[in-house]
């Protein structure tokens, strides 16, 4: 079956690394993007078609699918699940260079952006990031609107909670918990189990912030 056309959502840096991959992956040109700036001028050689909340119009206007290209996890979240709400299909985009296992599963809005490994029984959930060259092993588990960063490494059978940012070049050794909402720093090696909510950094990593709750996303981006 053909890929659909997508509405887009967000017109940042992380919308242009959407707009690349999807053209990279041979689907549809979409058809415009949203984004709450009025001054948005669009992405390349897409139209801004307003404020995401022209959403439901849309919807109604026959546009079947979407994709929430914001990187702030919580939005990108909320986003996508009101754009369920309305009927929006939120199918996973596959850059053609990422390796996915056969039986590996991407959720509803997830992506796997180039050069990605997810191996054999991994599973992400809804609106997850895998970025450029991150690799995550076999039987990982990723919560809902996780974003594992470029080059980050998860081994073998990891649990990430919901909304957890795992930076870049990060390495999580294989078995480890990562708890909701829970900040892993650019470069840190986790050995140990991370409290939801919980900043950590270092080799090994150490907590920077324990416990407290994950700060609230940025605005529009």
């Amino acid at each position: 079956m053909a890929p659909p056309r997508l509405l887009l959502v967000g017109a940042g840096g992380h919308g242009r690394a959407v707009l690349a991959t999807l053209r990279d992956a041979g689907w549809p040109e979409p058809a415009g993007v949203l984004d709450d700036d009025p001054a948005c001028p669009g992405l390349p050689g897409l139209p801004w078609l307003g404020p995401v909340s022209r959403a439901a119009a849309l919807r109604a206007e026959g546009l079947a699918a979407a994709h929430v290209a914001l990187g702030a996890n919580a939005l990108r979240r909320r986003l996508g699940e009101q754009l369920l709400a309305l009927g929006f299909d939120l199918p996973p985009v596959v850059h053609p260079s990422a390796v996915l296992a056969g039986d590996a599963r991407l959720g509803a809005g997830s992506l796997a952006m180039p050069r990605v490994v997810l191996g054999a029984a991994a599973r992400a959930g809804r609106h997850a990031i895998l970025n450029s060259g991150c690799i995550v092993e076999h039987d990982c588990r990723l919560g809902e609107a996780c974003h594992i960063a470029p080059g980050a490494v998860l081994g073998g059978g990891v649990r990430v909670g919901n909304e957890v940012l795992v930076g870049i070049l990060a390495g999580v050794r294989p078995g480890i918990r990562i708890g909701d909402g829970a900040l892993i720093a650019v470069g840190a090696a986790v050995v140990a189990d991370v409290a939801a909510g919980s900043v950590m950094g270092g080799v090994p990593a150490r907590p920077v912030r324990q416990g407290a709750p994950p700060p609230a996303p940025p605005p529009g981006r």
